[in-house]
């Protein structure tokens, strides 16, 4: 591995304590204005300063994030599908490597989906993309998608996921948490990230990740679990704690609760930032 490889990995895992938190605001390339991510920007601005990375698409990076601010990018690079769509497996590579070097992004992120119709697809565009990353040493984070069928986020299907996805050179895999998952890191030779998932209550994803970080997983790239809660500031900073701080579900849950009482609640009112013609 390479120094300008190594170099962007360690923005976004932390070369000390092997861990990271990565904040998923993706949804949109497939979701559209999911609840809370209407207006990225006012979603995304509170927090970056409380995460070690940031994955998004273009669109949002160009428009919602500001460029002074110094926070790794990880690019999402896949999509052609939505949610209303026939399948969502069918992807393709949207965003080439050329203009993730322009954006100036730390990583590339794309899904696979093992065992779905568009299975073979996926694993030949995750190949392709490691190739020309590598070429630029770029990092791939390959993340096990499953699409509309949560039911498989099973240890079986888990590990077989994420040690494809490493075998086709990914350099980082995210995936699902699941019982047993031990076996899923122990079985996987590169770094596991836990995507959050679905919204849960808030001591629930914070049982979730510190469940993951106790199992062996890397860290942690959480987006709906983090800025749909009524108080998005406070639950990425209990996440962190855990994460980086060792802390237990306990001591993160207390540390939510005290910064709630000191934070007002989320508002829903939109804001929209101005564009400049001229």
């Amino acid at each position: 591995m390479d120094w300008g490889l190594k170099n962007r990995i360690a923005r976004i895992i932390n070369p000390i304590n092997g861990r990271a938190v990565m904040l998923a605001v993706d949804h949109g390339y497939f979701l559209g204005p999911t609840e809370s991510l209407e207006v990225p920007r006012q979603t995304v601005m509170p927090l970056l300063k409380y995460c070690d990375s940031l994955m998004l698409t273009r669109g949002v990076l160009r428009t919602s994030v500001d460029a002074n601010f110094p926070v790794p990018i990880v690019l999402r690079v896949s999509g052609g599908s939505s949610i209303i769509g026939e399948d969502l497996s069918n992807e393709k590579i949207t965003t080439s490597v050329k203009e993730a070097i322009r954006l100036n992004a730390s990583a590339l992120a794309m899904s696979i989906f093992v065992g779905a119709k568009y299975e073979h697809n996926s694993l030949v565009n995750l190949g392709n993309l490691v190739n020309d990353a590598e070429e630029f040493g770029i990092p791939v984070l390959a993340v096990t998608a499953v699409g509309k069928e949560l039911k498989k986020r099973d240890t079986r299907y888990l590990s077989l996921s994420c040690r494809i996805a490493a075998e086709f050179g990914a350099h980082m895999v995210k995936t699902y948490y699941c019982e047993n998952f031990e076996k899923v890191v122990n079985t996987c030779p590169v770094p596991v990230i836990i995507a959050g998932g679905p919204k849960l209550e808030e001591r629930q994803a914070l049982e979730l990740t510190y469940n993951a970080i106790k199992s062996g997983a890397s860290g942690v790239d959480m987006g709906r679990n983090i800025w749909q809660s009524k108080y998005p500031v406070p639950m990425i900073r209990a996440v962190r704690a855990i994460v980086h701080e060792n802390s237990n579900v306990d001591k993160a849950y207390d540390l939510f609760k005290k910064l709630c009482a000191e934070k007002p609640i989320k508002t829903k009112k939109l804001i929209r930032p101005k564009i400049q013609t001229k």
